[in-house]
Order: structure tokens, then C-alpha cells, then sequence
């Protein structure tokens, strides 16, 4: 036996059809009856031909196949918010026609996104963005390539498709909840304002300069309706462990709050673990609201504000989808947020 490696022809003269039939066995299987494709298909494993080239095949269609998916943070960092998982999985199975895939690129240790270089590498058709910070190179250097973009969350850029949730109204809401239970003296566990993996107290200064639209966006919503300024307290991520430090700085402060706003569930889930460390009883003691309404939001019986996390998937992989037709983005897609009250809130304690 030859040991060159089979191709397409190989096939074909082995079976007797021309190079377009063995091309639709694969590509075009409705092109061919089942009895012609099965002996195609044998043929080609007795020869040991896997199948076409991909990359010649994108060389001749002018297509990668490929959505790539920039994010924010590394990927053990990123995958601790199962508010991502979610969206994403959505968003894989809507753009998901056997012929395209998902390609993650990770930011770096201190956030900022994928390197520009790799931007300027990756074999992609359409490029989505989640949840950037403000003028992160990486929308740049899609934009120099001119690839077609999906922002989600954030930062905004002009005239391109983008997906966001309505993070100021859920923010809103979650104070006016607290504050309606009759609570005055309130801390608040944010995300991150700006990059460089700051943790600990956020005073005023620190939130002008937010770099995360979302941040900013949900602070703002608290900051409407509080009618005391908060103890604040900035993650670097939304992870538990992150939550359950800021719960413990925040319950030594003086008036110890009675309720915590947490811009995450994950914070959230941090925060009260921190309080059975201290000894209090949520909600008796201290009442804890969340943001996300992910799944172990409602094992723990957690106040929440929901983001429909599958209908953000979906409309982002609509939008991914709108694009590789060569349609034009459309207006912004905005996800309405609602509060779920569950067994984490109560009225103020009394002291």
C-alpha cells in the first residue's frame, strides 16, 4: 500500500464518482442517496481518508468556521461565574449548525481582554466581546480587521450589534427592596470598577474612574435610591471567596449594616457564608440580595435580580448569526431584569 496519505481523489477513483460527489458525502449528504454516501463513507475508512482539509476548505470558502469569544479574564477566572457558563452555552448551542464552533480567548492575569496580537491572529468570522472594559484594546484590533463584532454587556461601541442587560433598573430595584423592608444602613459589595485586580474599600474617586460600564451601571441604580451613602467594598472577581471578604470588612463597620447589595450571586453566596462566620442569621440579622439569579441562587433561597441568562445566549447568537448573513446588526438588544424575592431578605432588625 502507497504511504502517501489518502486524499479526496483517492476516494473517488477508488468508488468510481467524480471529486464533487465524495465532497458532498461530506459537505452535502441530502445531495446523495443513503447507498451511494455508506459506500463513499466505507470506502473512505478502509483507505483511511479522514475527511476533507479544514483549512483548505476555509481557504475556498473564505470562512473559518469559527465564532471567536473574547473574554475579560483567564479562563479559571472566568468560569468561576456561572452566569458566563450559561450565556455561553446558550450562545454555542445557537450558533451551533455542525460546521461552526466556539473559539475562547482569555484576557490575562489582570484582565484587559485578549492580547491584540492574538486578535490579529485568530481565524474567526465573527467576533463577540463579553463584558470588556472601557477602550480595551482587543475592540480595536477587531475593529483594525475589520471583522464583524457582538459586544455583550459591555463597553459600548458605536453601530455594532450589542447585547445588555438593563443592570441600572435591577440595581434600582434591589435597593428600593431593602430600602421598602425598612433598611438604612447598607453596604454594597461591587464588582470591579477599573482594571489592575484592586480588592478592598472603593471610595468616590475610585468609582468615577470605572472602566466596567456594568459597575458602574449597577452602582448608579443602587446610588438612586439609598438614602444613606454606602460602605462599599470592590471585588476583583465574582467569586465566593471574594464575596465573603468584602461581608467580613463591611460587617465591622460602624453602623454595621443591615443588608448588603452584592453585584453578584457568587458575591452573595460569599457574603453569607460570612455572616454565619459572625453568628448572624439571614434574614433575622442581616438581609442579602444578589444579582444574576443563577441556578444556585435558588438552592439557596436567594433575593435576587434575574437577567434571563438563556434569552441572553440566544439573542446573542441571533445576532452572531444575523451577521455571518451579511445583515446589518440592528438596534441594541436590551434584557429586561426582574427581582425574585426569596428567604435571604427581611425587615430591619431590631436592636
Amino acid at each position: 500500500m502507497s504511504s502517501r496519505r489518502p486524499t479526496l481523489d483517492t476516494v473517488a477513483r477508488e468508488v468510481g464518482v467524480s471529486r464533487a460527489t465524495v465532497s458532498n458525502a461530506y459537505n452535502r449528504p441530502d445531495q446523495l442517496s443513503e447507498r451511494l454516501r455508506a459506500k463513499i463513507m466505507s470506502t473512505a475508512a478502509r483507505l483511511g481518508y479522514a475527511g476533507p482539509d479544514p483549512v483548505a476548505r476555509s481557504l475556498a470558502t473564505q470562512r473559518a468556521g469559527a465564532v471567536a469569544v473574547m473574554l475579560d479574564k483567564r479562563l479559571s477566572a472566568a468560569f468561576s461565574d456561572p452566569a458566563l457558563s450559561i450565556t455561553l452555552d446558550t450562545l454555542a448551542s445557537t450558533v451551533d449548525t455542525g460546521d461552526r464552533s466556539l473559539v475562547l480567548m482569555p484576557g490575562g492575569p489582570n484582565g484587559g481582554g485578549p492580547r491584540p496580537s492574538a486578535v490579529a491572529a485568530v481565524h474567526a468570522d465573527v467576533v463577540v466581546a463579553y463584558s470588556l472594559q472601557n477602550n480595551a484594546p482587543a475592540i480595536t484590533a477587531v475593529q483594525h480587521r475589520g471583522l464583524p463584532l457582538v459586544v455583550v454587556d459591555q463597553p459600548t461601541v458605536e453601530t455594532v450589534a450589542t447585547v445588555r442587560v438593563d443592570d441600572r433598573e435591577g440595581a434600582r430595584t434591589a435597593a428600593q427592596h431593602v430600602v421598602d423592608l425598612g433598611h438604612r444602613h447598607i453596604g454594597v459589595i461591587s464588582l470591579e470598577f477599573a482594571t489592575g485586580g484592586h480588592t478592598g474599600p472603593a471610595g468616590p474617586q475610585r468609582m468615577k474612574s470605572a472602566d466596567f460600564q456594568v459597575t458602574a451601571e449597577r452602582m448608579a441604580g443602587y446610588l438612586a435610591v439609598l438614602p444613606v451613602e454606602p460602605a462599599v467594598w470592590e471585588a476583583p472577581d465574582s467569586r465566593r471567596e471574594y464575596g465573603r471578604s468584602a461581608a467580613e470588612w463591611l460587617l465591622c463597620q460602624e453602623p454595621r449594616p443591615t443588608a448588603l447589595l452584592c453585584m453578584s450571586d457568587e458575591l452573595a453566596l460569599g457574603a453569607i457564608r460570612a455572616a454565619r462566620d459572625f453568628g448572624l442569621t439571614v434574614p433575622a440579622d442581616l438581609t442579602i440580595v444578589g444579582f444574576d439569579d443563577t441556578p444556585a441562587a435558588a438552592w439557596a433561597d436567594l433575593t435576587t435580580v434575574r437577567q434571563d441568562l438563556l434569552e441572553k445566549g440566544r439573542r446573542t447568537g441571533d445576532l452572531v448569526l444575523r451577521l455571518l448573513s451579511g445583515h446589518q446588526p440592528g438596534p441594541p438588544v436590551t434584557i429586561g431584569v426582574t427581582l425574585v424575592t426569596r428567604s435571604s431578605s427581611g425587615p430591619v432588625p431590631s436592636r
